[in-house]
């Protein structure tokens, strides 16, 4: 068994998830033990600023030098800060799977939506801050980072990665299923039954909104107060505006093809005040408003499993920050009628981790010299190893 720290920080910026887990096998052969997991919040500034950056912010080169170290800084903190935390085995970790905080993501130029235009380059880009080689130095542990990059130099998305780690935890023998991760962005990855060339069909993309524009919209009507919908109390004490919801499926995105992939590049700021300029004709109350929102994601992702699936799922495994919204749950269990909707915590993976998991996965895979990506899913040209290896070794 190899102790590694899996470390994630997605597009809601809500903080740095830390899983603790312990592996072994080869590349889709492998079992994990979850031995501690946490979540350590960003500093309020720090918090702020990358929002701010996310947001298309200006800043001069020293800041964003200075806004990396602090990223990098913060993510080594969390990698300690779970072993501290976690003494009953005096074992340490020996690998560390940094995924970094993305501040910036651009598809390949093959998707051109909207205002998002790749004119000078058909490939991708992706931005993660937070650097592998000053977590390794601070932590004295091997650290690999920059696991998007091989994806997209070989003409991929670079996103998403966890389909092959979904395929090697939650595939099933007779039963095809969607793992739904809901972040800031949704994304599916689509397992068919395991059996034949399986592999070479399987799914996956970002299926669109997620959590980001729900969180923005409670920060703007709370007037700051709060920073997402618990439960989805405040959207289910509200009314959907369906006509509205309709008008929003139309957009761009959700009727491209995948591979795709997005960000709050798309799906941030800016659109939220179109979402509200939308809105004014109905003359909707913020519930209202919340839970016609909310009816998007749910919308988008069936909309996106309907339209490109070969078929739909016998089973749906939510995962992330948004499979704890109840009334986002059973909006997606009205979707899809007799399709069950549960979460991968019943199959005995963490939801809420699950991310953070996956990177400790990838940086394992990267020792052991096996691929992490599946071009089905990001539509790289070829399988290859994913991530920047930042060897910590002693001068003593």
């Amino acid at each position: 068994m190899v102790r590694v720290i899996g470390l994630m920080s997605g597009t809601s910026v809500d903080g740095i998830d830390a899983a603790l887990v312990e592996i072994s096998g080869k590349d889709l052969d492998i079992k994990i033990e979850l031995i501690a997991a946490q979540t350590y919040p960003y500093p309020p500034k720090l918090r702020e600023k990358i929002l701010l950056v996310c947001a298309g912010e200006e800043i001069s080169m020293q800041e964003f030098a200075e806004l990396d170290d602090a990223i990098a800084f913060a993510f080594a903190d969390a990698a300690q800060c779970i072993q501290i935390d976690n003494q009953a085995s005096q074992k340490r970790a020996i690998l560390i799977g940094s995924h970094g905080q993305t501040v910036y993501h651009r598809p390949p130029a093959s998707l051109d939506y909207g205002d998002i235009k790749n004119s000078t380059s058909s490939l991708g880009y992706s931005l993660q801050l937070g650097r592998g080689e000053l977590i390794a130095h601070l932590t004295k542990t091997t650290t690999i980072s920059n696991f998007r990059n091989a994806d997209i130099a070989a003409g991929g998305q670079g996103a998403p990665l966890v389909p092959r780690i979904d395929a090697a935890l939650l595939s099933h023998p007779q039963e095809t299923r969607c793992i739904q991760n809901i972040g800031g962005i949704s994304n599916v990855a689509y397992l068919p039954a395991r059996q034949g060339d399986w592999l070479e069909k399987i799914r996956g993309w970002d299926t669109g909104p997620g959590n980001s524009l729900l969180d923005l919209a409670v920060y703007q009507l709370s007037n700051g107060a709060k920073t997402y919908d618990e439960n989805g109390d405040w959207a289910a004490s509200g009314n959907i505006c369906h006509t509205l919801v309709e008008e929003w499926l139309q957009h761009e995105y959700f009727q491209t093809p995948p591979p795709k992939s997005t960000g709050r590049e798309l799906f941030g700021v800016d659109y939220l005040k179109q979402c509200f300029a939308d809105a004014a004709k109905y003359q909707l109350s913020p519930a209202h408003f919340l839970a016609t929102l909310t009816e998007l994601t749910a919308a988008s992702i069936v909309e996106n499993y309907r339209l490109f699936l070969p078929q739909l799922p016998q089973r749906v495994l939510l995962c992330g920050g948004g499979s704890r919204n109840l009334y986002l749950q059973n909006r997606l269990r009205s979707r899809l009628g007799e399709v069950p909707v549960t979460t991968t915590d019943e199959f005995g993976l963490n939801a809420d981790f699950k991310e953070a998991i996956a990177f400790a996965v990838l940086a394992y895979w990267r020792q052991m010299g096996n691929p992490g990506n599946l071009p089905s899913a990001t539509g790289a040209n070829q399988e290859v190893l994913l991530g920047e290896i930042y060897q910590y070794i002693s001068a003593n």
